[in-house]
């Protein structure tokens, strides 16, 4: 595939914004079914991912800011819209850890409720986890 009009960052959000819509059609031979059949219902419809920076840092985000005993950190998101190069993220907290150090040390991700607006040219790298990392 080439990325011509945008950056491949932007392009690869695009495409997992995409895959989570046509789940939402809920076409039993749906050729993405498979992707996002490991989470089962309610969170089926998400591929996590994290994003890096030109360093190959990951980014970070908070969530519950102002709220100490609910603060949380994370490196993982869920594409919620895509309008050129502007995402709305979905912060994935991560249950087992309250401030990683490593993207490798979750266990287990959920949803929440904080969002937040991006620039995808800002970022280099994307890596996709695997949605089984959601808790059902």
């Amino acid at each position: 595939m080439r990325f011509k009009d945008k950056n491949c960052v932007s392009e690869t959000v695009e495409a997992i914004l995409d895959i989570q819509d046509a789940e939402d059609d809920k076409c039993p031979s749906s050729c993405f079914n498979n992707l996002l059949i490991p989470t089962g219902p309610p969170n089926g419809d998400t591929i996590p991912f994290i994003l890096y920076d030109k360093n190959g840092k990951p980014f970070k985000a908070f969530g519950n800011i102002g709220c100490p005993a609910n603060c949380f950190e994370t490196f993982f998101f869920r594409v919620e819209s895509v309008d050129d190069s502007c995402a709305t993220l979905q912060l994935l907290s991560m249950n087992d850890v309250q401030k990683p150090c490593d993207p490798c040390e979750v266990r287990r991700l959920c949803q929440s409720n904080i969002f937040i607006e991006v620039d995808l040219n800002c970022f280099c790298a994307i890596q996709c986890v695997s949605p089984s990392l959601l808790t059902p």
